[in-house]
């Protein structure tokens, strides 16, 4: 059995080295993580870079590391799941996709998932819409309509996204089983507890400099690259960029915030506004944030409005680009290869496909070169389209 796990590991903690240890306890021969590259699914800037955190992974319980491309990885939960598990089941090497829940409840997670694709809860949806609630609460209301259903199992962020991993494997056949651990320690974004830390804790903790405090919760490995990473200035710090975000929220037109607005809201006019007015990247989404808005959604149309992201996502995963492998590793990109998997080690390999693949990568290093403008030492661009996957 060959086990995918989806991922940020920004920074891989003890929480994280549990899951991949109990994907070895269920029987794994091999551990496949599809994990977000320069940007996260937050709507920020990764604050270790994605080497290292590929690093990280290899040195603690993986084999190999693909990166999810940022049109996935910075997106909503349904788009992040349905990324991830494209991304697994096109690499052909992977049968069971394993993730956390605060539920820990399979079936009651795939009745939620079902429940989501069902006629009635569409219906139940659209009348809730019209109460002038939030989505997300909208949308928990409207499950809790259904026979059988835990609805509460929304009002939890891992358990969220299990559920929208569960409706990516059913929605695109591609026979990945599943399976789910409850999810140990500290809550999403509470406190340090039993020994374990949220990340989003651990990266409150770096940008305070703490960096004692962070490396307390990860495993010794992982405790050692951040490390080099903070000495080496690779630690992003999104205030850097600050002012260059701010040229270009205030450089757009009403009519250029559109294609972000997702949801076809009508939000873009909100950020629009703030964004004339705004002195901080924090005061737009202020200004711009209401109830019916989460923050995360703000955030990613800001960053993807600086990025330049392309309002199309392709329709399926153009190529699987490898950041990482230890021999086993290197043993299943062999037999992707065999079985005619678009496989990435180098520059070279996405020009020889040419077309969206090419497009996507050079999207990548952009992505990557951005990024490295909010570290405090300011490397060349172009690193990421000439970097190769680190073999341990």
């Amino acid at each position: 059995m060959n086990v995918g796990i989806i991922c940020e590991f920004d920074p891989l903690h003890r929480g994280h080295a549990h899951l991949l240890a109990q994907a070895r306890a269920m029987g794994a021969s091999a551990v496949v993580c599809a994990m977000s590259g320069s940007f996260t699914q937050r709507g920020s800037f990764a604050a270790v870079s994605k080497a290292a955190r590929a690093e990280m992974a290899v040195r603690c319980g993986a084999d190999l590391v693909l990166e999810l491309p940022v049109l996935w990885a910075m997106a909503t939960a349904e788009r992040f799941a349905e990324g991830g598990v494209s991304l697994l089941a096109r690499a052909g090497v992977v049968d069971t996709l394993l993730f956390g829940s605060e539920s820990g409840d399979l079936a009651a997670l795939r009745a939620a998932a079902e429940g989501l694709d069902s006629p009635a809860f569409t219906r139940a949806l659209r009348d809730r819409q019209e109460d002038g609630v939030t989505f997300a609460a909208a949308r928990q209301q409207a499950l809790g309509t259904l026979p059988g259903v835990d609805a509460s199992l929304l009002a939890q962020p891992n358990n969220i996204l299990a559920v929208e991993y569960l409706r990516a494997i059913a929605r695109q056949g591609n026979g990945l089983n599943a399976a789910t651990i409850p999810r140990i320690g500290a809550g999403h974004d509470g406190p340090p507890e039993a020994g374990t830390s949220s990340a989003s804790h651990l990266r409150t903790l770096l940008g305070q400099g703490a960096v004692g405090e962070v490396c307390a919760f990860m495993p010794d490995d992982a405790a050692d690259i951040l490390r080099r990473e903070v000495q080496a200035g690779r630690i992003a710090d999104p205030a850097l960029c600050e002012r260059a975000i701010l040229y270009r929220l205030r450089t757009m037109s009403e009519a250029d915030w559109r294609p972000y607005d997702q949801g076809g809201e009508g939000l873009y006019h909100r950020l629009y506004r703030a964004a004339q007015e705004g002195t901080s990247v924090a005061e737009v989404l202020a200004a711009a944030k209401t109830k019916r808005y989460p923050m995360a959604r703000l955030r990613r149309m800001v960053l993807g409005a600086w990025l330049g992201l392309p309002e199309d996502v392709p329709p399926r995963m153009p190529y699987v680009r490898v950041l990482a492998a230890n021999g086993t590793g290197r043993a299943l990109l062999r037999q992707m290869r065999r079985g005619g998997v678009p496989v990435l080690t180098k520059p070279a390999d996405a020009a020889a496909l040419g077309g969206e693949a090419a497009s996507l990568l050079a999207l990548e290093s952009r992505c990557a070169d951005l990024r490295a403008l909010a570290c405090p030492r300011l490397e060349r661009p172009g690193g990421d389209m000439r970097a190769t996957p680190l073999m341990v």
